[in-house]
């Protein structure tokens, strides 16, 4: 604690509130830095960024399959299916191998 009597809060309370206020960390702060996708090179904010399996945000990454599903699908490739091939496919492209190397 300061002379002022403020705290600053530890990374598990900003998840906390991040997840109460459905915000990224990022914007919780005041948007300290801009966040760029890593994959795309997009400007992330709030509405576009990326979910992890628990729902926290990934300040990383884009909601790139889904907004390549809603462009990809049409009557003979619904969107599940569509969303089935590239969470499948994306990790087997040249791109995808450098980066998990």
């Amino acid at each position: 604690m300061g002379e002022t009597g403020e705290t600053t809060p530890g990374i598990d309370t900003l998840k906390q509130l991040s997840a109460l206020f459905d915000v990224s960390i990022n914007t919780l702060l005041g948007s300290p830095r801009q966040l760029i996708c890593q994959c795309c090179g997009m400007p992330l904010d709030d509405a576009v960024m990326s979910r992890e399996p628990d729902g926290s945000r990934n300040e990383d990454f884009c909601q790139l399959i889904d907004f390549l599903t809603g462009s990809m699908a049409n009557e003979s490739w619904p969107p599940e299916q569509v969303r089935a091939y590239l969470e499948e496919d994306l990790p087997k492209l040249g791109y995808w191998q450098k980066i998990k190397k």
